[in-house]
């Protein structure tokens, strides 16, 4: 999705090419909520994850190492 916002003509033409035909008094609010999604997304790729290791690097139950280590 580019940076302008999306209509609700074009989210009910994506929901239909999606096989999920809306109904006329939804294409408003899809597109509102379309909008909030990807201003949060937007956020999110702005922030640096440079120095936070991957997912699998944590071990689940409190046994964390220690930052010095």
């Amino acid at each position: 999705m580019s940076s302008t916002e999306l209509t609700p003509p074009e989210a009910a033409r994506w929901a239909a090419r999606a096989g999920l035909p809306l109904p006329d008094d939804r294409h408003a609010a899809v597109a509102a909520t379309a909008g909030h999604i990807h201003s949060v997304v937007a956020v999110l790729r702005e922030l640096d994850f440079g120095d936070t290791p991957p997912g699998s690097a944590y071990r689940a139950g409190g046994d964390q190492p220690d930052a010095a280590a």
